[in-house]
């Protein structure tokens, strides 16, 4: 069942967006993925484009250029009313990441890399 327009895969490791998009496209989540290597090039895309339902998000924290933080920032500032959802996907394992990336009510989720499809189902259960 396609439950969003689109999932963006933001990673700067292109080896990551790979896989990641191989795994996803074996779900019935969204018949199109995007992958951006930077997060600034997603948040170009997300001003460029329209969309009916909504987006998910998989973002990485660690990233040269604009962190996961920061484009957090500036995705809640552009896009106030926007009802995508964003999963922090990152290979931290530090409690304080998974704390602040829960300081932000626009973030519905924090798995740690690598996915896969038991992570996938468990976040798409909570929608």
């Amino acid at each position: 069942m396609i439950q969003f327009d689109a999932i963006f895969l933001v990673d700067d490791d292109p080896i990551n967006n790979l896989i990641n998009k191989r795994l996803l496209g074996k779900t019935e989540i969204s018949e199109t993925i995007i992958e951006f290597l930077g997060a600034d090039m997603a948040l170009k895309h997300l001003e460029e484009i329209e969309i009916e339902k909504s987006l998910l998000i998989f973002l990485d924290i660690n990233m040269p250029v604009m962190n996961g933080w920061e484009f957090l920032d500036e995705y809640q500032v552009k896009f106030p009313d926007r009802k995508d959802k964003i999963v922090i996907l990152s290979s931290s394992i530090d409690f304080q990441d998974r704390k602040k990336a829960m300081e932000y009510e626009i973030v519905s989720g924090f798995l740690e890399k690598p996915l896969s499809l038991d992570k996938i189902n468990y976040q798409m259960s909570k929608y």
